[in-house]
């Protein structure tokens, strides 16, 4: 299981940089060989057996968690204006979360967003005309814009960000961030090595800006064995005591 604490996922270290990037390279290099077989395959798949993944594909979407949280971060920065004593320090916590959501899943998305326009690969609706491995680099539309998966991405954040938060609520989040990746093959939006590079850039993405945020004393701290902890909710507990009584 993937310890949330700890300053990088993947074992990484200042160390083990390098060879964890000569790891992705040699990855996405074995998975070039069976990009086209397994887009294809999936792509042929009956349609009942496709339905189910083109109903949970759109979770990826960052939409749904960009919009809300931007939203309530600004709505509750303008709230604690007039607000004094808890239930100040409480609607300034809820508004960090909101901000760390935010972050937490636009900074990879914004990340994959900027290297699928460099890279500027085919999708799989082009495999016809220009083979799996076509590129158009930086002046592209979305056609081109294959590599890496921005769904994967958004998916993994997060559930890499709201596990930082809830860690309860991080192996369920990452059970169906997985899926979400995975569903990107069969309706036909990506090939496996879109998925693998979406997946390191969503989770690697959502720790950059927890360790972030970890440096500004905001939300986390970091420990004197070097693990990374939420500091307590003290604001939003004190309401809920308060509610209780």
């Amino acid at each position: 299981m993937i310890d949330l604490q700890k300053p990088w996922p993947f074992g990484l270290s200042r160390a083990s940089w390098p060879m964890f990037l000569v790891a992705m390279v040699l990855i996405l290099a074995g998975l070039s060989f069976i990009d086209i077989a397994a887009s294809q395959g999936a792509i042929n798949w009956p349609d009942p057996w496709r339905a189910p993944f083109f109903f949970i594909t759109d979770y990826g979407l960052s939409d749904w968690i960009l919009i809300p949280s931007l939203a309530l971060l600004i709505l509750l920065r303008l709230a604690m204006f007039p607000l004094r004593g808890v239930w100040r320090k409480a609607v300034g916590e809820m508004s960090m979360i909101s901000g760390f959501i935010f972050l937490g899943v636009g900074v990879p998305g914004l990340i994959t967003a900027v290297f699928k326009r460099l890279v500027g690969r085919g999708r799989p609706s082009e495999f016809e005309v220009s083979g799996a491995f076509s590129f158009q680099n930086l002046i592209n539309d979305w056609t081109f814009q294959s590599f890496p998966s921005g769904h994967s991405a958004t998916a993994i954040a997060t559930a890499f960000t709201i596990g930082f938060l809830w860690p309860r609520s991080f192996l369920v989040l990452l059970i169906i961030g997985v899926t979400v990746a995975i569903s990107r093959v069969p309706v036909g939006a990506h090939y496996p090595t879109d998925i693998f590079a979406g997946i390191i850039i969503g989770a690697l993405g959502a720790y950059l800006v927890r360790n972030f945020f970890a440096r500004k004393g905001w939300m986390f701290e970091q420990q004197a064995d070097g693990r990374i902890v939420r500091k307590p909710l003290s604001g939003l507990r004190q309401l809920f005591h308060r509610a209780a009584e």
